[in-house]
């Protein structure tokens, strides 16, 4: 028997039987709860998690109301009946105000009724609006959260090239154009023997003689030949300073903190980004009281409409309940277990894990063995000779990198069978591996650049003393590094399109008019969003860092993650179905991001050891002639008024920095002190809910 309290507007029936209560606010207020909304932001308040009378709620309501009587009615929790109520007495309150408190308040609204409607409309402007929630739609949010994901990424890409373009790269073309080449604000020569630093100039990547028919081909390919006498990189770009009447503009000056700026915009961006994420999962329902009552009343996706998808998401939501099952089944197993027998799947372990980074050790060596020997063979003529050979040598990093990529995590997720660990945790160690795989990577891949720029390996150390790299090989060793996140990109893109092209259209192909066993048990092609979140992930690392070689790296980026978008898209509405091992989209971004914010702090390493210790190219870019690069900033400080000079080296200075690192860990302190007590009051308001469930269903038992 259901029973109602109060009128059918207001209540909500209980199917518990005779004397169990719920409100419909409440219930609104836990579907918020387990949405994953901020608790506190809603307004929602502990007296409103325990059921009282009908008459108590209302006076929670009216004291809301008269702590804030500008606040909308849509932020009241309370049902519709008693929001009609607030309405008049909002509008009697207002009725008795005049003159300047009517005015302001006539404002306010019409300010937010704006801002309302401005937001509203912004959505339709969005891009990609009707593809993200058509393919919503018909694969649920999981799915739809990559491609909102790699959304997001093309807006920040187009940004950073909205940075660099405007101060970079147009005022360069600008100044060269009008033949504006004063660099009388850049020191031309730090060393005392000018005479020796000849040997490090003669920058020119102009072939000579005649040239061969391909030649265009792999300077396009390779990011040579007359691509680097283009503004794409960084050899490109001159020392110019122009001083003209009312106007000052130094291109080195702005190439640095054009760099620094787009590094924090990315920074701030992810963090407010990762923030929200966080608030999302604050109030996640993770105990295991409550976890199979999430899944059989929270799991459905209602946004699907495709008969298939919903079969699919059927089957995974039977996988996701016996993928628990099976944890618990382990967790008994291993609470069982003899000292012998887990001392035996310890050691077990400890081989696994030594196997598994010896592959990756392994693997890193040998892209420290193709880069090293790739910078060699490109010297010798016998390569300059063939077309194909020249582009092996030259994409024999790319070629290792992405194949020990592929191959690597095909082993993890063997081996990862082996160590006895639960699914969730088997999941969880697999993503971890491929993302220390994938990002180290890159880091070797700089590690053994430098080793040769710096002269690190068995090169004369003469040459290095005089112009402080290894000007034999590297003329201009900024605009080499820039080439080779160039060819990284180049060659990842090329792979997304073979693989989607050739691999997965003739396996539907396969799959759809071959009716052989083998084909059927292949299966159709599932799309693995973690895979594919962190192959873009990748992608980004690699354009951060080749930002500062190649400043046109992000327009690139741009317009490869757009084709990737529709390609993608393509593909999984023709050859894919979802994956049966689904994760939820909310924790998903949050962990991804993540890992976004770590590649993000592996791109500062390079960038910032570039700026701060080897030293610039001397017949190339704009810091040519400078010790570091960072000796620009204070070289333009010492041009500053006296006043602007002394305030800057304050900034600079141990007496700022120190007490601003202080202030710094004492604020982080207070917001971690301050999210710990946030977590206990979200818990407390979770047993408070468990506690009025249990009571409640003891009265029904009583009745």
């Amino acid at each position: 028997m259901y029973t109602v309290e109060g009128d059918m507007d207001d209540g909500y029936v209980h199917p518990l039987g005779t004397g169990a209560v719920w409100q419909r606010s409440e219930f609104n207020d836990m579907n918020h709860a387990s949405n994953g909304e901020s608790l506190r932001q809603r307004g929602y308040n502990a007296r409103e998690t325990i059921s009282g009378p009908r008459e108590a709620q209302y006076q929670n309501w009216m004291d809301d109301l008269s702590q804030d009587e500008n606040k909308p009615i849509k932020e009241f929790i309370c049902p519709m009946k008693t929001k009609r109520e607030i309405r008049k007495k909002q509008e009697r309150m207002l009725a008795k105000k005049t003159g300047w408190d009517s005015w302001k308040e006539e404002k306010r609204r019409s300010f937010r009724k704006f801002r309302g409607k401005t937001s509203e409309s912004l959505k339709y402007v969005e891009v990609w609006r009707s593809s993200l929630q058509n393919i919503e739609g018909h694969f649920g949010t999981g799915i739809q959260s990559y491609f909102h994901y790699l959304r997001f990424l093309v807006l920040m890409n187009f940004v950073t090239f909205l940075l660099v373009g405007g101060f970079i790269v147009i005022p360069s073309i600008v100044f060269n154009e009008l033949k504006l080449d004063d660099t009388s604000g850049t020191t031309t020569t730090t060393d005392s023997a000018a005479s020796n630093i000849s040997q490090c100039l003669g920058y020119n990547p102009n072939p000579k003689g005649l040239v061969l028919y391909y030649t265009f081909i792999m300077d396009v390919l390779m990011g040579t030949g007359f691509m680097e006498l283009t503004y794409m990189f960084y050899g490109y770009y001159k020392n110019t300073s122009v001083n003209l009447v009312g106007f000052f503009y130094n291109v080195p000056l702005a190439y640095l903190v054009t760099t620094l700026i787009y590094f924090l915009l990315s920074l701030v961006w992810m963090v407010i980004r990762s923030v929200k994420g966080f608030k999302q999962s604050l109030v996640k329902e993770d105990s295991a009281m409550t976890n199979y009552t999430n899944k059989v009343f929270g799991e459905w996706d209602f946004c699907m409409k495709d008969p298939k998808i919903i079969k699919l998401k059927k089957s995974s939501i039977l996988y996701e309940l016996k993928m628990d099952l099976e944890e618990e089944e382990m967790r008994r197993i291993h609470a069982q277990r003899t000292m012998a027998q887990r001392a035996g799947i310890y050691i077990l372990r400890i081989v696994l894990n030594f196997i598994v980074y010896s592959l990756i050790g392994a693997a890193f060596y040998c892209i420290y063995l193709a880069t090293s020997k790739s910078q060699e063979w490109l010297k010798e003529e016998k390569v300059k000779g063939d077309f194909i050979l020249e582009l092996l040598v030259g994409y024999m990093p790319s070629i290792v990198i992405t194949a020990a990529n592929f191959i690597l995590p095909m082993i993890f997720n063997i081996l990862i069978g082996f160590e006895k660990y639960t699914l969730i945790w088997q999941i969880r160690h697999t993503l971890f591996r491929c993302i220390f795989l994938r990002l180290v990577s890159l880091g070797m891949l700089l590690f053994s650049l430098w080793n040769n720029i710096t002269c690190g390996g068995n090169i004369d150390e003469a040459n290095c003393i005089t112009c402080g790299y290894n000007s034999d090989i590297y003329k201009c060793w900024e605009t080499r590094i820039g080439q080779e996140m160039y060819k990284l990109m180049i060659f990842d893109f090329l792979t997304v399109l073979v693989v989607i092209l050739l691999v997965d259209f003739p396996r539907k192909m396969l799959i759809d008019h071959c009716s052989c066993k083998p084909i059927q048990l292949w299966g159709q092609q599932e799309f693995l969003v973690p895979q594919g979140v962190l192959d873009i992930i990748y992608g980004q690392t690699v354009c951060w860092i080749g930002t500062f070689f190649c400043p046109l790296l992000p327009l690139l980026n741009t317009v490869k993650y757009t084709i990737i978008f529709y390609m993608k898209r393509l593909t999984l509405f023709s050859n894919c179905r979802p994956a049966l091992r689904t994760f939820r989209s909310s924790s998903a971004n949050f962990f991804f991001l993540l890992v976004l914010l770590l590649g993000l702090a592996l791109s500062w390493v390079p960038v910032l050891y570039s700026v701060f210790v080897i030293k610039p190219s001397v017949g190339c870019g704009p810091f040519r002639g400078q010790k570091t690069i960072w000796q620009t900033i204070p070289t333009t400080v010492l041009t500053f008024p006296k006043a602007a000079e002394e305030f800057f080296g304050f900034i600079g200075s141990q007496a700022f920095v120190i007490p601003l690192f202080i202030l710094s860990c004492t604020l982080m302190f207070y917001l971690m002190a301050l999210s710990s007590s946030y977590g206990k009051l979200v818990n407390t308001l979770k047993d408070h809910l468990q506690m009025e469930r249990s009571r409640t269903i003891l009265l029904n038992q009583i009745h």
